[in-house]
């Protein structure tokens, strides 16, 4: 798990660029937080919907790819419960179902008062590459 840790925090430049912090990764689960900044706001002054998913997808990568293959997703969705202005989000990711092909996982994402946020729903891909593969290969250009 800390090859797969320390890949995402060099090499996922744009969760780098939004200020998304790995907290932890294990077996089919991850969370991740990201301090709202004034670049995260929308237009109304509240997080971006698209700040929101990025961190949300961001976890869903990492317990995606805690199975040892490389998973892509395949399909995804998201529901906004509340709007949030300031403070920390954190998204917590778990494995909902799993076979060789194809894993589903929860995120949610919630404020620094607990209150969930965002629900985010994911289904990953499992490549026949195995995640070690990947790493060997260093950064994509």
């Amino acid at each position: 798990m800390e090859k797969l840790k320390k890949h995402f925090e060099q090499y996922d430049r744009f969760a780098k660029l939004c200020g998304i912090e790995l907290l932890e990764v294990g077996s089919g689960k991850s969370k991740a937080r990201m301090k709202i900044r004034e670049q995260h706001l929308n237009g109304v002054g509240t997080v971006h919907g698209g700040a929101i998913f990025t961190l949300a997808d961001f976890a869903f990568a990492l317990a995606g790819n805690s199975s040892g293959k490389v998973a892509v997703a395949v399909n995804v969705s998201i529901s906004f419960m509340k709007a949030v202005s300031n403070g920390f989000l954190t998204a917590q990711a778990w494995e909902v179902t799993k076979n060789p092909k194809l894993g589903t996982y929860t995120v949610e994402i919630k404020d620094d008062a607990d209150d969930v946020v965002a629900i985010f729903q994911g289904l990953a891909y499992r490549k026949k590459e195995d995640f070690e593969s990947l790493i060997a290969k260093g950064p994509i250009q």
